[in-house]
């Protein structure tokens, strides 16, 4: 009950008690805007990753996954689709044989005879909610879809590991031991930040090719484990770790490395954890990169194996939408097992 009721009194709290500030009618328009541009692309896809192939394109769009109704005509070969048709001011359901320009023969499909010519302008489809569950089981069973996620997860598993690792290492060299030229080195790692990674694409492409990484995963995961971004977000993190706790370490003959190991990073985890789910989301997400490397389709990541479903003179909306909607379930769950650790790790780096 309690709760609830502090849910209610932060949902309900204004800048001035008793009175709604205009403060506070910006930052819930704000809030609800920011949380609907959010959303709403989120649910069209998911609703519409179950929608038939031929529903996908249909104008104007709807967002439950609608199909029409299809019947077999006494005397026809093939099912033609049901339409809400008023004929003498009586409305009913009729089949459409046929459509010339804005006419369109129909029939009554139990009892055939004669078609009748009407206005195309005048009738409506017949629709039932359909779940075309098949946009979801078809490239998991017929698609390398397995192999693009299982390729997908290590990448993102091992480069996030040795993320965690060397940008740790480097965090704590710069924060924790004095060094001539220590912040010369900082500020060149830092400005690495201004230069355009189209500039160094090519030059890291000629380093995995000559030692022969070259469609191979370690050569997506290698050149992407350095990350200035992470050794700035930790090495201002572990500037807040008291210099007196190493140092007590160190009086008690401990390593470097166990120091590193056993103390600094336990102490670190808020701003690891931060850095876990950038990496996981620069990993997860990257396609350009992998598109650069990778050549056979057995070592497709996820993002280039989605790539794979838009032809020269068609594209499959309806997988390419479930499996882009399937792959937002790992980053989602990461995020919402890590996302309390977002606040401290953040509001941490500027302690110091």
């Amino acid at each position: 009950m309690s709760a609830n009721v502090s849910a209610i009194g932060f949902f309900t709290r204004t800048r001035r008690a008793g009175r709604i500030d205009v403060t506070d009618i910006l930052s819930w328009l704000w809030l609800i805007g920011g949380t609907l541009a959010v959303l709403v692309p989120v649910l069209w896809a998911g609703m519409s990753s179950l929608k038939p192939e031929a529903e996908i394109t249909r104008f104007p769009p709807t967002l439950l996954p609608r199909t029409a109704v299809q019947v077999d005509v006494q005397g026809f070969d093939k099912p033609f689709s049901l339409w809400n048709v008023t004929v003498e001011g009586e409305s009913r359901e009729m089949a459409m044989v046929r459509r010339i320009g804005l006419k369109a023969q129909m029939v009554d499909p139990d009892n055939p005879g004669k078609p009748v010519s009407v206005d195309t302008r005048s009738i409506s489809p017949v629709q039932r909610l359909t779940v075309a569950t098949e946009n979801y089981t078809d490239p998991l069973t017929r698609f390398s879809f397995l192999t693009f996620l299982q390729n997908s997860v290590f990448v993102t598993f091992v480069a996030t590991i040795l993320t965690l690792i060397v940008n740790a290492l480097a965090a704590f060299a710069l924060s924790k031991y004095r060094f001539r030229g220590d912040k010369t080195i900082f500020v060149l790692i830092i400005s690495t930040l201004m230069i355009p990674l189209t500039v160094v694409m090519v030059p890291a492409y000629l380093v995995i090719v000559g030692v022969g990484l070259v469609d191979n995963l370690w050569g997506v995961i290698i050149p992407t484990v350095a990350s200035p971004t992470g050794v700035f977000l930790l090495r201002q993190y572990m500037l807040t770790i008291p210099d007196e706790l190493i140092e007590a370490a160190r009086v008690d003959a401990a390593s470097e490395f166990r120091i590193f190991w056993r103390i600094v990073l336990p102490l670190t985890a808020p701003a690891l954890a931060v850095l876990a789910i950038f990496s996981v989301l620069w990993r997860w997400n990257d396609f350009l990169w992998p598109l650069i490397v990778l050549s056979s389709r057995e070592n497709f990541t996820l993002q280039v194996g989605l790539n794979a479903f838009q032809g020269e003179f068609s594209v499959q909306w309806h997988y390419i939408l479930a499996m882009t909607f399937l792959s937002l379930v790992p980053v989602t769950l990461v995020f919402l097992f890590l996302q309390r650790y977002i606040t401290t790790g953040i509001a941490g780096t500027g302690m110091k």
